[in-house]
């Protein structure tokens, strides 16, 4: 099975150079027209280059489609313009990957709130500017596929990223309703969880670890992930040629009795309660209150059959 991106047009953020060069190129080489879009910055987010520019003439040279981009994915009317200006172009925005982002790391006792705060724009407001922006195009076309940006950092923690975790798991929880609310509309949106020898974290991985995780190896998921026949509401981990799956998932519920709804009675329960076993993985939130009455009907036998969380 051959897949191409003939006649779609892509929008690939944070793509001047790492991870977000590597989609752009291969979008590129299977036949999408490319918005190659970076503000050029280092991974602080500070500074500017020209390293959109390049990636489209590396693009152009190899025969293919691309125009650079240099809005800020903080600033809404910047990606609305974007827009814009790609269907001005090409007519239309198929594909969208929210890749952009930058590193501001400290524990959480020596970071300021402007850290936190710009950390928490870039990726998550950011994913969600340049998702608005493209949303109606989506919509009215019946056609849209979405890619968010997670990290390990967000779904299992990591040392000193207070706020980087904070707005990767974000990201996860956006991906699950805008795919929920784009269903109808042939909209799917996904989340990547990468790991990769970037400039983001060059100084975290020792010399032969970063040649190991070279950020080609994660484009065969994202573009996957991004393509006609992709999944809806996936999370998917992947870095030095391995890939794996991720869920948010819960157990069954323990429905405890008036007599037991206390704080003692809670405790007594923690171990029932916080058993690791009978998982299921939600595909929306009205899942949790329902699993919660199923519980109580088990009990009881008595109870309404459905309810919204």
């Amino acid at each position: 099975m051959s897949i191409d991106f003939k006649d779609k047009v892509a929008i690939v953020t944070g793509a001047g150079g790492g991870l977000g060069r590597e989609y752009a190129l291969e979008l590129a080489r299977r036949g999408a027209k490319v918005v190659v879009n970076d503000l050029g910055g280092s991974r602080d987010g500070t500074g500017h280059s020209d390293m959109a520019l390049q990636v489209v003439e590396e693009i152009e040279k190899a025969g293919g489609e691309a125009v650079s981009n240099g809005g800020s994915v903080t600033e809404f009317e910047q990606m609305e313009k974007m827009v814009a200006d790609a269907k001005q172009k090409w007519g239309g925005v198929h594909i969208v990957i929210n890749n952009a982002g930058v590193l501001r790391d400290k524990t959480f006792a020596k970071m300021t709130m402007d850290d936190f705060e710009f950390v928490v724009d870039v990726h998550l407001n950011g994913s969600a500017n340049v998702s608005k922006a493209v949303w109606e195009t989506m919509r009215e076309q019946a056609y849209g596929r979405i890619l968010m940006t997670a990290s390990s950092t967000g779904l299992f923690g990591n040392f000193g990223q207070a706020n980087y975790g904070a707005a990767k798991l974000g990201l996860a929880g956006l991906t699950k309703t805008l795919q929920l609310e784009g269903a109808k509309y042939n909209i799917k949106v996904n989340t990547i969880s990468p790991v990769a020898g970037t400039r983001m974290t060059e100084d975290l991985f020792p010399e032969e670890a970063f040649k190991l995780f070279d950020p080609v190896n994660v484009v065969p998921a994202a573009l996957f992930l991004v393509s006609e026949d992709a999944p809806t509401n996936a999370i998917v981990g992947a870095g030095a040629g391995g890939f794996h799956s991720a869920w948010t998932v819960m157990n069954d519920a323990v429905w405890l009795k008036d007599e037991d709804r206390t704080v003692e009675g809670f405790a007594a329960n923690w171990d029932k309660i916080s058993e690791f076993s009978n998982l299921k993985a939600p595909q929306s939130g009205s899942e949790q209150s329902g699993a919660i009455l199923t519980a109580m009907q088990k009990l009881t036998g008595t109870g309404p059959s459905s309810a919204r969380g």
